[in-house]
């Protein structure tokens, strides 16, 4: 801490999140007061570290959206961590179901603005995001039947119903038209959901403070990264919906049709996910998911 402001004592430090990847803190100075984020990455995912330090750079570069500022980074020795800016406001996951149809309208239109920000950030091709693509892709059509094959196969290697797995696979192919329908790739949060999203309540209302863990971004069709926002967050919230779309501005024809077939995606994605973690409560719920995904 003293690196980054070199005369602090440290008085506290508070766990903010951990998880599978990093665990975050809340370091608390005196001599000045300040308080700064500590992020730590587990040995696995330190390569993640320098992923985010250009994630984060990059939106500040195109001034897209309130996201924190990286005051150190390294990953040498035993540690891999990042020292960064403590934006103000809560996640909107925490208190969201307290707000009224109007405060959850607003919030999301801003939501829309941002993403249509970072959807302004072009990308040379398709594929995942580190400090460069990996693996790229010249169209999007190649890209996405290249992500749906594989986690088809985690899906049917974690022991997934077969019967769903075939469903899924004949739904792709009657659909795969629609990839190519996105003309460019762009920079997609790919995590854009209320848990990565800070809030908080001003003398105009509520309005949106932070945007945080961009460890998933990628290159890829804008849609792909509305229909995870809509998938995690929105479900079927009409003042969430159209708040979103209101503050994201206009929408290609088909974006309907492509967002249900994202959706899919991330439906899948996230019950290998949970499945490759053991976590065998959720599954059900998210195959009822894929099912209900299935007859859009």
């Amino acid at each position: 801490m003293r690196r980054v402001v070199p005369t602090a004592t440290v008085t506290d430090v508070v766990v903010r999140t951990g998880g599978q990847l990093s665990t975050v803190y809340e370091a608390r100075c005196a001599e000045p007061d300040e308080t700064l984020i500590l992020k730590v990455y587990a040995d696995k995912w330190r390569w993640k570290l320098a992923k985010e330090v250009h994630i984060y750079r990059l939106l500040a570069r195109h001034d897209a959206g309130p996201c924190p500022t990286i005051l150190l980074a390294e990953s040498t020795g035993e540690h891999a961590f990042t020292v960064m800016t403590l934006l103000p406001g809560e996640p909107l996951s925490a208190i969201s179901t307290q707000l009224d149809g109007g405060a959850i309208h607003g919030i999301y239109r801003q939501l829309g603005m941002i993403l249509s920000t970072v959807h302004r950030i072009g990308q040379d091709s398709y594929g995942y995001l580190t400090t460069r693509i990996l693996d790229p892709q010249s169209t999007n059509s190649a890209y996405m039947t290249r992500q749906f094959a594989k986690k088809l196969r985690e899906f049917a290697g974690h022991g997934g119903d077969p019967a769903l797995h075939r469903a899924m696979q004949a739904h792709i192919t009657q659909r795969h038209v629609l990839f190519g329908h996105c003309p460019a790739p762009v920079l997609c949060h790919n995590d854009f959901h209320e848990g990565n999203v800070l809030v908080a309540e001003g003398p105009n209302g509520w309005a949106v403070t932070g945007i945080i863990d961009v460890e998933n971004a990628i290159a890829a069709d804008p849609l792909l990264d509305l229909a995870k926002t809509d998938y995690y967050s929105v479900n079927g919230d009409k003042a969430k919906l159209s708040g979103l779309i209101q503050g994201y501005g206009p929408l290609p024809r088909d974006w309907s049709n492509r967002v249900s077939l994202y959706q899919l995606y991330h439906a899948l994605e996230l019950w290998n996910w949970f499945s490759a973690l053991g976590r065998a409560a959720p599954l059900p719920g998210i195959a009822e998911d894929i099912q209900r995904l299935l007859t859009i």
